[in-house]
This record gives structure tokens, sequence and C-alpha cells, in this order.
């Protein structure tokens, strides 16, 4: 029973040019316009779902129960992104 060689083995450059970084593939969303466009879909979705009003609300208790002078941006980043990151989106 013969079997078929075994392919190649491939290279850096050919491993390169089969799976390209993520800087390039930024380049070509950013030059095709694909990228803004996107990001304009994602905008739409995160509305229609609720999930903006919801960050902003979670934003506003937070600041109310601190204080509005007692609270950083960063702060607000640190409550809100793990229950952003959590909500599903249907």
């Amino acid at each position: 029973m013969s079997r078929p060689p075994p392919p190649p083995p491939t290279t850096n450059k050919d491993q390169q040019h089969q799976n390209p970084s993520l800087q390039e593939i930024n380049i070509k969303l950013i030059q095709s316009g694909e990228k803004e466009r996107l990001k304009e879909l994602l905008r739409e979705r995160l509305l229609e779902c609720g999930w903006i009003d919801e960050m902003k609300a979670l934003c506003r208790a937070f600041t109310r129960k601190k204080g509005r002078n007692n609270v950083t941006v960063d702060d607000l980043v640190h409550v809100i992104s793990p229950k952003g990151r959590g909500m599903s989106i249907q």
C-alpha cells in the first residue's frame, strides 16, 4: 500500500501569507471602508437591543450612589465593563 508524500513543510513566510496579521486585516478594512460600515452596524444593533441605554443607566446609578464629584471615568469603566461584556445581544 503506497501513501501519498507528505506536504512540504511550511515556512514562516508561507504562514504569514496564509494568515494575515491583525494589522494587515485592519488596513484592508480601513482601505475598503468596511471598518466604518461595521462600526456603524454595531452601533445600530447595540442601540436596537437596548445595550447602550442599559450601560448609560448603570453609569447614572453608579454616579448617583457615589456622588457626581467622586466618580472618575476609570471608576465607571471598572464597574460597567464586566456587565457590558456579559450582556448578550438578542
